[in-house]
C-alpha cells in the first residue's frame, strides 16, 4: 500500500469504530443531536478517505493511462465518479 492508501485505511478503521459507537448510542437511547453529530463526523472521515483514494488513482492509474494514450477513458471514469460524490 502507498501512503494515500495507508492513510485512507486508517480513516476507514476509525469510521468502523465510530459506526459501532453510533449503533451503541442508538441502543442506549442517547440524544438524537449527539447521534447526528457522530454520523456527521463519520461522513467527514469517509469523504477524506475517498479523496485520498481518488488522489492515489489520479497520481498513478490516470497518469499511467495518459502515458499509454488511454487518458480519455480514465477522465470519463473520474467524471462519472465525481457525479456520484458531489452533491447536486
Amino acid at each position: 500500500m502507498n501512503e494515500e492508501q495507508l492513510k485512507a485505511a486508517k480513516y476507514l478503521k476509525t469510521v468502523r469504530g465510530q459506526v459501532d459507537g453510533i449503533i451503541k448510542m442508538l441502543d442506549e437511547g442517547r440524544y438524537c443531536v449527539d447521534i447526528s453529530n457522530q454520523i456527521a463526523a463519520a461522513q467527514s472521515l469517509l469523504k477524506k478517505a475517498n479523496m485520498l483514494i481518488l488522489k492515489q488513482h489520479m497520481n498513478h492509474c490516470v497518469k499511467e493511462a495518459f502515458l499509454h494514450d488511454r487518458g480519455e477513458e480514465k477522465v470519463d471514469e473520474i467524471i462519472r465518479l465525481l457525479e456520484k460524490v458531489i452533491d447536486k
